[in-house]
Formats: structure tokens, C-alpha cells, sequence
């Protein structure tokens, strides 16, 4: 069966790269074959459309594929459309897994055309007046007639192959069929530590499904999980629908254990016990991401990215070098067998068990409300509004530090053991920038206070700075913030008295971020002017006065030895957002506008 899906695509202005193929060749205008699997043609198959062939591939499989094509800076600033014949054998709730890891990639965003996968699970979970609303429109819902795309990236869905990706970064791709090979030359544990499937990205009805068919069938065979295994249901609906359809259980008895449905271990809500830190691993999940550090704050836990189905075969198995398509596992009575793929609903068949309803309504009337924070609290702190812009420009703000290399919102705010404080800004500022690297010394969480001369932590220097009155500035590289949309790692360097962050380019939603809190993300004109800017010098960014959307700031660059050099930094503000800035931030323009 040869199902094809023309993904991904970049629409632009630009020059139009077609397929290559002629006005009747495939895939443009290839007409739906008759499946081997049944009798009928395609159009009246029950079963329309069937998944491709290669039952272990999963709609995860795509963007583990495109991730490693486009990098994990391949689609900045692109909006990324997934359109061909083969779009209709993914399920709604893989396109939106496909999408949810766009982010990974860049991407401003990503998107599917309008099919019945999309009406189906609208009309399943309550919605069928959106679906209704859909359909009126569905002609403009799909790709545009003759519209022009940058990049054409084809991917044949029979002949993908199931994929897991890392470690330490999701743009490094591997087939599941080879990574075992890799890890023995790279010298990556093979033996996984701990399997884990859910979170945000793979977590719907059909993932636990799948997990569970997979669990179901070692069961049978007298086996369990050789690693540890953790399921994180997406939701309270899905927690309770696989509580009551039985997929929990049979995850609970292949030795699992069912966590809330919450970030969890993905964000690094994970209290791990067996390893000590520091100790070399390997763990594999299904999660969309998986920097140095970012599940168990283990800088030598070695993290892979696949399908929640390959996850729980790897679990199973225990170890990288085992490929769930060729390989065979020894059961309790001593027989080999191999794992079928899985082929599950995906979408229940009764309807959605919605589980506990734990909403509080607020009151009707919060005038006369009081928030009661304990002063000496380590967990909770009432927020102060930042000060507002004063008017001026920005005179000789220090380089807190120049950042080498990649800087995800990890780096810039590590989770793990911070989350407690994230309801105490103060506290959790004590994160800032540790595991970004100072291209002055090549560490991390060692940069020179340019006033004592002495080299210590990145937030002890920047709380130095503010104490006494010095602004300053961090120099960053290329996709500048990549990763989660943690909102602390705009909060932060706003809250220790930084004024702008200046870069190669930034991932776009801490871009927004930065801009929220009153900072001034700024990105060099021209990308060779970052090797002018020394961690010694001082930046003065002029233009402030007339700062308008598309207008460039000057920045002068001041060299301890007298000399200077002068810049344009180019910038993404609207008028909006530019307001913010004169405020100080986004919230404190919004109680500006309600008095």
C-alpha cells in the first residue's frame, strides 16, 4: 500500500518547489488503490482509511522524521502544513501530537487540513456544533489552489519506519532498528533505566491503547517490564476513559505505575530514587522533549524520544538493541515469540468517561478578595510590578554573559528540583542561566563579575549587578530559548535587573515571553556581528525614543580599551507590544488601560 503524505511545507511568497512529478504521476494525482487488506475498493472500505503497512510506524514517527531533516531550528519563523494522501490514515489526535512537536522544530506553527478524523473526534468529545461549523467551511480549511511553498518535504508513510530520537537533543533521528547499533559506537547505555509514555504530546486514548495492546500480549507470554514504567494519561478524561475501558490496569500489571495527569517527569516533576546523580543511564520516553537534564536534572541521563508503543516494548525488553519488528522475546515457558503491532480504536467505542469535575468557580464579585502570603514563605510570593521604561536609552549595560551554543529554556531556567519555587520568583531565580555556556570560559555557571573581577554563578553575579545599580544585557546564539514555553525564563532575567537579551535568532515563543516582561529581544542584523561583542565590553542601545515596528535600534559596542564599534539589531515588536515595553510589561499595561 502505498500511502504518501507531502509534509512539511513552509508557505511563503517565495519560489514554489513542486514535487517534481508530471500533471497525471503520483503523488499529485495518484486515485486510491484497492487495499490488499479487504475486498472492497477504498472508497467503500470499511475500514478507510488503513494504517500504513508498517504497523509499529505511528503518526510520532513523522515529526521524529522531520525533526531530523529540518533540526531543531529548521522551521524558525515558518509556518509548517502537512497536506497529501496520506494525511487521511493519522488519526486527530496523532496530527496532533505531529503538531504539538512542531515547536521542537521552531516552527511559528504548524497545521492539517480540515478531514472526517477532525469530525470524528469533535462529534466524540462534545462538539459537534464546531465540527457542524467545519464543515460548512471545509473548502477553505485545506491547502489553497496554486499556493507557493519554500521547502517540499516528502515523506512516504509505507516506507517510514518507526523512529526514536536523541539523546540529549529531538533532532537527533534514528530508526529503532539501528539505535541500538549507534548507542554500543557512541558508548550511550543500551540498558534502559526507565520507560516512560504520556505527557503532553503522546497521551490521548489511542497512545494508551496502543501502550496497552503491547502490555497485553508480554502478559500473555508471562512477562513484565524489565525496566521501570510510568503512564501519564493526558488528561482527567483519558485518566478515567482507560480507567474504566481496562488500559490502566493492563499497564498497572505489565508493572507499570499510573501517575497523575499532570506534566510529571516530562517538566522534571520526578522525584527519582534509582540512580544518584551524575550516574551514566539511558531512559526512553514519549514526550516531545528531552534536553541535558530536563526529566531527572541528571546531566548524564541519556533521554530518547519514540512512540508510547515503542517506549512499552522497550520497556519490556529492557534495552535498546531490541527492534519490535524483527526481534523476539523469550517468554515465561521458555518459547520465543514476537510482538504484533498494535491496532486499536482510536477513540472509544462508549462515550468519553469525562472523570471527577474538581473546577471551582471563582466568585461573582473578587473586589473585596485578599491573597494572604506568608512573608516568609520559600514557596509562595506575591508578585511586584516591574518598573516602567524611564524614557531613555539603555547606557552601558553589562554582559551579564555571552551565551555559546544552544540555550533552551532549560538552560536558561532548569526544572526539576525548581519547580516548588515557581510560585516564589525570587527563590526560583537562582536557576538563571546555569546551564548556559560562557563562551569566555567554556563552563557553565561561572562568569566574571565585572566589577570584582571574580568568576562565580550566573544569578549570584546578576543580583550583584542589580543590587548596585548595573543594568545588563546577556549575548545569545542562534534560536535563542528553544524548548518549552517556561514562563520563568522571561520572568527571571527581567525580575535580577536585565534590560535586553541580543541573538542570532530566538525560538519565537520566548521571543513573546521576553517581551511580555518589558525585556528587549533584540537579533543582529548581520549574525557575524555576535563575534564583535566580547564579555568584557559594554552596549548602549540608542533609538528608544523612536522605537517603532520594523525600525532597527542602534547598539554601540564600547571595548575596554577605548574603541567602539556601532550595530543595527533588528527586531519583531508591533505597536502592541511596543506598549508593553513602555510599561514595563504586558500586565502592567493592562491595569494601565483599566484605570
Amino acid at each position: 500500500m502505498d500511502i504518501w503524505t507531502t509534509q512539511p511545507t513552509r508557505r511563503s511568497s517565495g519560489e514554489r518547489r513542486t514535487c517534481g512529478c508530471g500533471p497525471t504521476a503520483w503523488p499529485c494525482r495518484m486515485p486510491r488503490p484497492r487495499w490488499p487488506c479487504c475486498s472492497s475498493s477504498a472508497a467503500g472500505c470499511p475500514r478507510w482509511p488503513c494504517r500504513p503497512p508498517s504497523g509499529w510506524t505511528s503518526p510520532k514517527d513523522v515529526i521524529l522524521k522531520v525533526a531530523g531533516i529540518l533540526t531543531v531550528k529548521g522551521g524558525t519563523g515558518a509556518i509548517v502544513e502537512y497536506h497529501g494522501p496520506g494525511i487521511d490514515s493519522i488519526s486527530c489526535t496523532g496530527m496532533a501530537t505531529i503538531c504539538n512537536m512542531g515547536a521542537e522544530i521552531g516552527a511559528t506553527t504548524s497545521v492539517f487540513p480540515y478531514n472526517h478524523r477532525m469530525k470524528k473526534y469533535l462529534n466524540k468529545t462534545g462538539r459537534a456544533d464546531i465540527a457542524i461549523l467545519a464543515d460548512e467551511f471545509k473548502d477553505h480549511l485545506v491547502p489553497d489552489p496554486g499556493c507557493h511553498y519554500d521547502q517540499l518535504i516528502e515523506i512516504n508513510l509505507s516506507e517510514l519506519k518507526p523512529h526514536i530520537n536523541g539523546p540529549f537533543t529531538p533532532d537527533l533521528a534514528h530508526p529503532v532498528a539501528e539505535v541500538g547499533t549507534v548507542a554500543e559506537k557512541e558508548g550511550w547505555p543500551v540498558d534502559i533505566r526507565v520507560g516512560l509514555i504520556g505527557s503532553c504530546t503522546n497521551s490521548s486514548y489511542e497512545d494508551m491503547g496502543r501502550s496497552a495492546a503491547v502490555a497485553k500480549q508480554a502478559l500473555a507470554h508471562g512477562l513484565k517490564c524489565k525496566s521501570q514504567f510510568t503512564i501519564t494519561p493526558g488528561s482527567e478524561q483519558i485518566r478515567a476513559t482507560i480507567e474504566r475501558d481496562g488500559y490502566a490496569q493492563i499497564l498497572r500489571d505489565v508493572g507499570g505505575i499510573v501517575l497523575a495527569n499532570a506534566c510529571g517527569p516530562c517538566i522534571g516533576q520526578w522525584d527519582r530514587k534509582d540512580i544518584k546523580k551524575g550516574e551514566k543511564n539511558t531512559i526512553v520516553t514519549s514526550y516531545n522533549r528531552n534536553f541535558t537534564g530536563r526529566n531527572d536534572a541528571n546531566p548524564e541521563t541519556h533521554a530518547f524520544v519514540t512512540s508510547p508503543e515503542i517506549v512499552t516494548a522497550l520497556a519490556i525488553a529492557g534495552t535498546l538493541k531490541f527492534n519490535p519488528e524483527t526481534d523476539f522475546l523469550t517468554g515465561k515457558d521458555g518459547k520465543k515469540f514476537k510482538l504484533e503491532a498494535p491496532d486499536v480504536d482510536e477513540l472509544p467505542r462508549a462515550e468519553f468517561d469525562p472523570g471527577q469535575d474538581t473546577y471551582q468557580h471563582p466568585p461573582k464579585d473578587s473586589s473585596g478578595q485578599r491573597v494572604d502570603v506568608s512573608p516568609t514563605s520559600q514557596r509562595l510570593q506575591l508578585l511586584e510590578p516591574f518598573d516602567k521604561w524611564d524614557g531613555k536609552d539603555l547606557e552601558d549595560l553589562q554582559i551579564l554573559i555571552k551565551v555559546k551554543g544552544k540555550c533552551t529554556t532549560d538552560h536558561i531556567s532548569a526544572a526539576g528540583p525548581w519547580l516548588k519555587f515557581r510560585g516564589h520568583l525570587d527563590n526560583i531565580s537562582n536557576n538563571l542561566l546555569i546551564g548556559a555556556i560562557n563562551i569566555e570560559n567554556g563552563k557553565a555557571n561561572s562568569v566574571r563579575n565585572a566589577v570584582t573581577q571574580e568568576f562565580g554563578p550566573v544569578p549570584d553575579t546578576a543580583r550583584y549587578y542589580k543590587k548596585n545599580g548595573i543594568r545588563w544585557v546577556v549575548i545569545g546564539d542562534e534560536n535563542y530559548g528553544e524548548g518549552s514555553s517556561r514562563e520563568h525564563a522571561a520572568l527571571e532575567p527581567r525580575h535580577l535587573g536585565g534590560r535586553a537579551i541580543i541573538t542570532k535568532s530566538f525560538a519565537r515563543i520566548h521571543e513573546t515571553n521576553l517581551k511580555k516582561q518589558g525585556l528587549l529581544p533584540l537579533t543582529f542584523a548581520d549574525p557575524a556581528d555576535y563575534n564583535k561583542i566580547h564579555p568584557v565590553d559594554k552596549l548602549t542601545i540608542q533609538g528608544l525614543k523612536d522605537f517603532a515596528p520594523g525600525k532597527p535600534l542602534k547598539c554601540i559596542i564600547k571595548h575596554p580599551n577605548g574603541t567602539q564599534e556601532t550595530i543595527l539589531l533588528n527586531h519583531t515588536f508591533n505597536e502592541t507590544q511596543i506598549e508593553w515595553f513602555r510599561a514595563g510589561s504586558a500586565l502592567n499595561r493592562m491595569k494601565e488601560l483599566q484605570q
